[in-house]
């Protein structure tokens, strides 16, 4: 795959993590900011862009959105889950949130 295909699926990742982005800030922004794990100041700048915004926004070559696991072992917990189903996405969820926690705590 060539360096400019990468690119080109990276922009539009970025574009549609941007436009789900604003959607969920929309319906819920509490629920929003946790699942993003962005700030107020954050929520209030994604929400408030516009289209054009949005477009050149994601025209990087950089992903704008991150892995919202903290460190490897928390991949590993996530990712061999032996609990049931229900239970497993709410220990994932919880998993994120402590690693969420842990970085705003840290100051990053």
């Amino acid at each position: 795959m060539s360096s400019t295909t990468l690119v080109d699926e990276i922009q539009e990742l970025n574009l549609a993590y941007l436009l789900l982005s604003q959607r969920l800030l929309a319906e819920d922004r509490a629920s929003a900011m946790l699942r993003l794990k962005i700030d107020d100041e954050q929520a209030d700048v994604l929400a408030s862009l516009n289209a054009r915004q949005l477009t050149r926004l994601s025209r990087t070559n950089q992903l704008i959105c991150h892995l919202g696991i903290g460190n490897a072992q928390q991949l590993r917990q996530v990712t061999d889950n032996p609990r049931e189903q229900g239970l497993a996405h709410l220990h994932s969820s919880l998993l994120m949130a402590t690693s969420r926690a842990t970085t705003d705590a840290r100051g990053g």
